[in-house]
């Protein structure tokens, strides 16, 4: 408990988050990177709410994009946190 003058500090109410583009994506998007304010308890997948929200192009992105955040696959109910990396990376084919 506080004593005296002690101020608790205020809990952040929102996250930056930078989202990365990669192949057909960045080029439908015409950029490779955006940087997204979301709420604090924001995951994957209310991200890609927010770009399909900000920018038409992202429609491109499937329902169900594959990503990444810091470098690590995550599920779209992934949660974030101030200052990660989140990446969209397009389907792979080869053979």
């Amino acid at each position: 408990m506080p004593s005296g003058g002690d101020v608790l500090a205020p809990t952040p109410r929102t996250i930056t988050v930078e989202c990365r583009f990669f192949a057909r994506y960045a080029q439908a998007l015409g950029r490779d990177a955006l940087t997204l304010e979301l709420p604090a308890s924001a995951t994957v997948a209310d991200a890609v709410r927010e770009l399909r929200r900000a920018l038409p192009a992202a429609g491109v992105l499937p329902e169900r994009p594959l990503a990444a955040v810091n470098r690590e696959h995550a599920s779209l109910d992934g949660r974030l946190a101030h200052g990660d990396e989140l990446a969209f990376l397009p389907p792979l084919a080869g053979g």
